[in-house]
């Protein structure tokens, strides 16, 4: 018998993994967060519909968070009708419930929530994403997992159902920290790629003379060609990730560099310049647009004009 899965939020990460979770014969039921257009088709296909986060508890032994952060999840677990409110009304279910975060949360904040339902019964471990919506889609996700042995056990068969790559971090909170740094480096290239654009169009190079260098070279990669692919193509939708999500997970990082008591300077500029481009209106655009922000402070456009 598989689990019973239940899922909140199904946003354009969600969606693909829960469909994924249908379609390989998972019982699935789901709560709306904010849209209602992926629990619609889902409901089309098989899946069912809770009431609130408490009645999704209820009817599930699983339940997936994919929101986007702390907050989001702190309040799907610990608000009115939320998922801790399940735990008294679970008490003669066979399975104990499992909580499996794959949103991008702050590890703090992740392994006090994890101790605070430890003490209802209720397992918690993080599972946040890496790669895109496509391979959300295509169930080919990475997958960074703190928790205890036994629970990563557990949840195993269940990744296996949207992701390709399943890597067990360590304890409970270890998966966020590997998600921050993960982000740090990949936000961190986006800081360069930028500035970097920038300053060659301030010197008369183009992107396209920047891209004839870089492509293919030592520091070409993947993330390198999807940022690349908005800079020369404009394609909006190369790297689907919004710059004020990328502030949050900055702001993330720098919070656990505190508590650590390590001075992260390249994560602070990195943090700055997307607290910029959010500061400026434009946090709702996705990543590789902080190439045009920053040109454009400095006076620059990195598109040709038309001829």
């Amino acid at each position: 018998m598989k689990e019973r899965i239940g899922f909140i939020g199904l946003g354009s990460m969600g969606a693909g993994m829960a469909a994924n979770l249908l379609e390989k014969g998972w019982p699935l039921t789901v709560w709306a967060h904010r849209s209602r257009d992926a629990v619609d088709r889902l409901l089309a296909a098989g899946a069912t519909e809770a009431k609130s986060p408490r009645k999704l508890a209820e009817a599930c032994d699983t339940v997936i968070l994919c929101v986007t952060g702390s907050r989001e999840v702190e309040a799907l677990v610990k608000g009115t009708d939320g998922l801790a409110a399940a735990a008294d009304g679970r008490a003669a279910a066979s399975k104990p419930l499992l909580v499996i975060d794959c949103s991008t949360s702050n590890p703090s904040s992740t392994t006090a929530l994890a101790a605070e339902l430890a003490q209802q019964g209720v397992t918690l471990i993080d599972a946040p994403l890496a790669r895109t919506p496509k391979e959300a889609a295509e169930g080919k996700l990475d997958v960074m997992v703190g928790g205890p042995a036994g629970a990563v056990a557990r949840a195993r068969p269940v990744l296996e159902a949207f992701a390709a790559r399943i890597v067990h971090t360590g304890p409970t909170g270890s998966g966020h920290t590997m998600k921050l740094l993960n982000n740090f480096v990949s936000m961190g290239y986006s800081a360069i790629y930028s500035e970097a654009l920038t300053l060659g169009v301030k010197a008369g190079l183009t992107p396209q003379v920047f891209n004839s260098v870089i492509s293919g070279s030592r520091m070409d990669c993947g993330f390198y060609q999807a940022f690349f692919d908005f800079v020369l193509n404009r394609n909006e939708n190369a790297q689907r990730f919004a710059i004020v999500n990328a502030l949050k997970d900055m702001t993330y990082l720098a919070s656990f560099a505190q508590a650590g008591g390590v001075a992260n300077p390249i994560g602070a500029a990195v943090r700055n310049g997307f607290a910029t481009a959010v500061a400026t209106g434009h946090g709702e655009k996705f990543v590789p647009a902080l190439s045009d922000i920053v040109a454009g402070l400095n006076g620059v456009s990195l598109v040709e004009p038309a001829e």
